[in-house]
C-alpha cells in the first residue's frame, strides 16, 4: 500500500508538471522597480487539495484556475492555519500558528457572534494600510461580530462586504449581508424566495472594489463562501452537472421553520451536481477576477493568490470520496492529516513569478503575513511564527526553510500535529490521554503505516517540541491533559 501511494504521489506531480507547470526558487530584498504591488488574496471555502484540475480532479473542469496555474507558481507542500474555519482564518491574517494566533477555534459568543479578534492585534490590513494600500475584504469574515474588536474595519481594512457571522454563511441565500457596519437586507430572499445568491452579491462588489481603486495599491482580501455546504448553485450551473455526477444521494436538510437559513443546511437532491456547480462558478469567478485585472492594465503590478482555508468537508451533503477531493491524502476538514490541511495554494504576478513553475517549499497561512511584509519593504512584526516565501516566488536568493509546523484544534477530543522535515506526528483523543501517529511523509504520504512504536525517539522529540511552541490562552484554553 505505501509503494502504492507513493507511486500514485509521483503520478500526480507528474501530471501537475505536465498541465499546469515547470520549476522555481527566489529573493528576500525588492528591486527598486517593483512599484508596491496591489494584491489579490482568493480565499476558497472548504475546497480540497484534489479539487482543482490542476492538482488532478477528473470531474469538475476548472480551466480558469488551471490558466493562473499555468501563467504562475504552484505550490504542492503548502498547509492552512487550521482545519476549520475561524482559527484557519486568524493564523492567515496574523501570521500566527494555532498555538500562539488570537482565535484558536470556532468559538462564538451567544446572541452576538463569532469570537472576536482582540484589540491591539496586528493583521495583514493593519500592515497594507500604512504603506498606502486602500484594503477590502469581501466574502465571510468570522473574526468578530458587528461592533466588536474583532470586525473588519476595527481590523486594518477599510471596506467589507459580506457575512460578518460565519454560521449564516452556510446559506447561499442569506436573508442580510453587511456593508462595513450596516445590515443590508436582500428583499429577494425573503422568506422562502431565492432570486439573491450572495456569492454572486459578493463577486459584483468584489470587482467594483479592483475599479475603483485601479490607481492607488489595494489589498482585495477576497474569502468566497464556495464550495461550504450547503451545497447550492444557481440553475445554469447545476443544469451542467444534473445527471452526469451519479448515483445522487438526496440530502435531506432545513426547508422552513425557526431554523431556516439560521446555519442549518438546506436540502439538496443532486448534491454531486451542485458540489460540482459551486465549483464552476467560484473558478468562473477567478477568470472574472483575472480578466478584470488585465482589462485595467494592472497585471504586471498585481500579484493574485488562491488557496482554500482547510480541506474538503462532508456536510450537508458532501462526498470528497466521489470526487478524490484530498487527492492521495488522508483526512478531510476537522482532521490534522494532511487531507484535513495541506491545500492548494497558486500565486501568480506577470513578468514577476515564472509561469507553469512548481514548488515544493513548505509553506503554511502564518507565512502570508512576512511574505507581504518582505514584499512593501514594511516594518517587520514582532511574535510572528511565519517565514517569507518571497525568495521562492521571485527565483533569487537563499529561502529559509521552516524548523518545523504545528497545529492544535480545540474539538473533537482535542488534536495536535507537527511536522518536521518529513516527519509528522498527529495526536488524537487528547481528552483521553493521546493518541499519537507518527508518519513519514515522504515514503507514507497517505500517512497509514504508524511508525510511532518503531521510532519513539522520534516521538519524544516531536512531542518535546509541540511544548515549547505553543502558549496558553485565557479565551481558548485547550483543557487537556498534553504529553
Amino acid at each position: 500500500m505505501k509503494r502504492e501511494l507513493s507511486s500514485l504521489c509521483v503520478s500526480i506531480i507528474f501530471f501537475l508538471s505536465q498541465s499546469c507547470i515547470d520549476s522555481k526558487s527566489h529573493q528576500s530584498s525588492i528591486s527598486s522597480d517593483i512599484n508596491k504591488p496591489n494584491v489579490i488574496y482568493i480565499l476558497a471555502d472548504d475546497l480540497g487539495y484534489g479539487d482543482l484540475g490542476c492538482y488532478g480532479q477528473q470531474k469538475i473542469s476548472t480551466p480558469n484556475i488551471d490558466r493562473l496555474a499555468n501563467d504562475g507558481m504552484l505550490f504542492t507542500q503548502h498547509y492552512a492555519g487550521s482545519t476549520v474555519c475561524s482559527p484557519s482564518r486568524s493564523s492567515l491574517l496574523t501570521g500566527q500558528h494555532t498555538g500562539h494566533t488570537p482565535i484558536r477555534g470556532n468559538k462564538k459568543i451567544k446572541g452576538k457572534g463569532n469570537f472576536p479578534l482582540p484589540r491591539g492585534t496586528k493583521t495583514i490590513g493593519h500592515i497594507l494600510k500604512e504603506q498606502g494600500y486602500v484594503t477590502g475584504a469581501f466574502g465571510k469574515w468570522g473574526l468578530g461580530y458587528p461592533g466588536s474588536d474583532g470586525a473588519p474595519l476595527k481590523q486594518g481594512f477599510d471596506y467589507f462586504y459580506g457575512y460578518n457571522n460565519q454560521t449564516l454563511a452556510h446559506n447561499h441565500y442569506p436573508y442580510h449581508l453587511w456593508v462595513d457596519n450596516q445590515k443590508i437586507m436582500l428583499k429577494g430572499n425573503k422568506g422562502s424566495s431565492k432570486e439573491q445568491y450572495a456569492p454572486t452579491l459578493i463577486q459584483q462588489r468584489a470587482l467594483s472594489f479592483i475599479d475603483q481603486n485601479k490607481d492607488r495599491p489595494f489589498f482585495l482580501f477576497y474569502a468566497t463562501t464556495l464550495p461550504h455546504a450547503e451545497l447550492a448553485a444557481p440553475k445554469s450551473y447545476m443544469e451542467k452537472y444534473k445527471g452526469k455526477l451519479l448515483p445522487e444521494k438526496p440530502y435531506k436538510g432545513i426547508d422552513g421553520g425557526l431554523k431556516y437559513r439560521q446555519g442549518d443546511y438546506g436540502s439538496q437532491e443532486h448534491p454531486h451536481a451542485a458540489f460540482a456547480a459551486m465549483i464552476s462558478l467560484l473558478d468562473h469567478q477567478v477568470g472574472e477576477i483575472m480578466d478584470k485585472v488585465k482589462s485595467l492594465g494592472l497585471e504586471n503590478n498585481t500579484i493574485i493568490i488562491f488557496t482554500s482555508d482547510n480541506g474538503p468537508h462532508k456536510e450537508g451533503g458532501g462526498d470528497p470520496d466521489y470526487f478524490n477531493s484530498n487527492g492521495i491524502y488522508r483526512g478531510y476538514k476537522r482532521d490534522l492529516y494532511e487531507g484535513g490541511i495541506r491545500v492548494p495554494m497558486i500565486v501568480k504576478w506577470k513578468n514577476k513569478i515564472k509561469k507553469r513553475a512548481i514548488t515544493n517549499h513548505i509553506s503554511a497561512f502564518w507565512d502570508l503575513m512576512p511574505t507581504l511584509t518582505d514584499l512593501v519593504s514594511a516594518k517587520t512584526t514582532d511574535g510572528l511564527d511565519g517565514i517569507s516565501f518571497l525568495p521562492t516566488l521571485l527565483g533569487n536568493g537563499k529561502q529559509k526553510e521552516h524548523e518545523y509546523l504545528y497545529w492544535e484544534f480545540h474539538e473533537n477530543g482535542g488534536r495536535q500535529a507537527i511536522r518536521k522535515g518529513d516527519w509528522k506526528l498527529v495526536i488524537y483523543n487528547l481528552d483521553k490521554g493521546g493518541q499519537n501517529g507518527l508518519f513519514n511523509l515522504k515514503e507514507d504520504p497517505g500517512e497509514i503505516n504508524n511508525l510511532a512504536k518503531i521510532f519513539p525517539e522520534m516521538v519524544e522529540e516531536l512531542l518535546f517540541i509541540i511544548k515549547k511552541s505553543r502558549t496558553e490562552s485565557k479565551d481558548f484554553n485547550f483543557n487537556y491533559p498534553i504529553n
